[in-house]
């Protein structure tokens, strides 16, 4: 393999890791070559906060300005304030919730078009670059590269099924019926006596949970069917899926992002925020013996350098 496969890699054991995989999997039957990623700091940057958090934040705003009595709503009023306290003690799920209902009602379609509005014309607060602009170079690289060698990519998200679907393809190249994610019901509306024909409308309704720990894997297999090869993740929510992937017959591997580089991106441990397991994902590949990215040293070039 030459030099232009992972070109945004420096040589290290980490590289290595990933190469050798790379070439022994090419052995393999095209069924087994299947890999997941989750999104949220493995694919794309998620500090200071989440992407979708602040789709969210920007559609309340819009919200507001239309129905102002929606500021009056606590968690809301917390989120307009900026009332870091409150919002900590409400919990994150309890905030998503809420914010969720600001999209009841509203067809697939409507929501999808919001959210690529919203990646097209926002900007990250501390990096000053385009929101969209913000996935990892390397990581879209190592996307290429499995895709090269015939493998179905797939990404796992906590994050909401349908805000990653409007921008999977754009951004890696990866098609809607390949993300899993945390799901949205919808209502069946029939067709009216008008003939105006049959709709979906979204609810505020979550379908089995979060998609975090044990949920990812279950998830996988519900909804691919398929038990991947290849797994990266960089938090605690992201353990049970690496664990599945690295527990695989043949060759297999379970690949940790570690942010530990404050002059180019951020510096903090990769603990689970939704599930109960505040262990450090990099002590746990440490443990197991999984490959840990180090973005301050494995990586020549966190994001493109044109945004």
């Amino acid at each position: 393999m030459g030099d232009a496969v992972l070109a945004s890699w420096r040589p290290g054991a980490t590289r290595d890791a990933v190469l050798a995989f790379l070439e022994v999997a090419e052995s393999l039957p095209l069924e087994q070559r299947v890999a997941c990623f989750d999104n949220d700091g493995t694919l794309w940057c998620e500090r200071p906060t989440y992407v979708q958090y602040d789709f969210f934040v920007d559609a309340l705003k819009t919200a507001v300005l239309s129905d102002p009595g929606l500021a009056a709503v606590p968690e809301f009023a917390a989120l307009l304030a900026g009332d870091r306290a409150a919002i900590g003690e409400m919990g994150l799920e309890r905030i998503a919730h809420e914010l969720t209902r600001l999209f009841e009602g509203r067809s697939p379609e409507e929501f999808t078009a919001r959210v690529r509005d919203f990646l097209g014309r926002a900007t990250h607060p501390t990096l000053g670059r385009p929101l969209r602009s913000n996935t990892y170079l390397p990581m879209r690289e190592l996307i290429a590269e499995l895709r090269a060698r015939d493998f179905t990519v797939c990404i796992v998200t906590g994050g909401g099924t349908e805000f990653l679907r409007a921008v999977s393809q754009d951004l890696y190249g990866v098609p809607p019926e390949n993300v899993v994610g945390s799901l949205i019901a919808y209502d069946f509306v029939p067709t009216p006596a008008d003939g105006a024909g049959p709709a979906l409308t979204r609810t505020a309704r979550l379908v089995a949970g979060a998609n975090e720990g044990p949920n990812k894997v279950t998830n996988i297999q519900t909804q691919l069917g398929r038990r991947p090869i290849f797994a990266a993740g960089n938090s605690g929510g992201d353990r049970e899926m690496l664990e599945w992937a690295a527990a695989g017959d043949g060759p297999t591997l379970a690949l940790v992002i570690n942010h530990d580089d404050a002059d180019r991106e951020f510096d903090y441990l990769g603990t689970a925020e939704t599930v109960p397991d505040h262990e450090a994902i990099t002590d746990v590949a440490a443990r197991r013996g999984w490959s840990v990215v180090s973005m301050a040293h494995d990586w020549d070039q966190v994001f493109d350098s044109s945004p």
